[in-house]
């Protein structure tokens, strides 16, 4: 299987959150691979700027530490987001949508409004 996490989903695996769902951990774990999309990079570097969240160190390394590879976003993928229905108005969570379908990737969230795409999801 291959599954791109959520950005909750990474930060809470980085910092074993209790939150994190026993079957999410053991597909995480179980997984061919797993990826972060560079949108979570850049939702995690907004709020680190905005003071809503602290991180220790670039969120690269953190990536790397957990062995997970990097999801590049492609204009593609850009574009796909225009095509993509209105059941989610956050714009790093309609990047990631339209990365999971594009890559047939499982999405791993927490967030209900996925639900409404059909994406393969593993709820955390």
């Amino acid at each position: 299987m291959k599954l791109l996490l959520d950005t909750h989903v990474f930060l809470w695996w980085r910092e074993r959150n209790s939150r994190l769902r026993e079957e999410a951990i053991r597909s995480i774990s179980g997984a061919d691979q797993v990826f972060i999309s560079v949108a979570s990079a850049w939702e995690v570097a907004i709020k680190v700027a905005l003071g809503k969240l602290t991180i220790p160190g670039p969120i690269e390394h953190a990536i790397e530490h957990s062995r997970f590879k990097k999801l590049l976003v492609t204009f593609r993928d850009a574009a796909a987001v225009a095509d993509l229905p209105l059941h989610h108005s956050d714009p790093f969570d309609r990047m990631l949508i339209a990365q999971a379908q594009s890559e047939s990737l499982t999405l791993v969230t927490h967030d209900q409004n996925f639900k409404a795409y059909g994406i393969p999801i593993v709820w955390t």
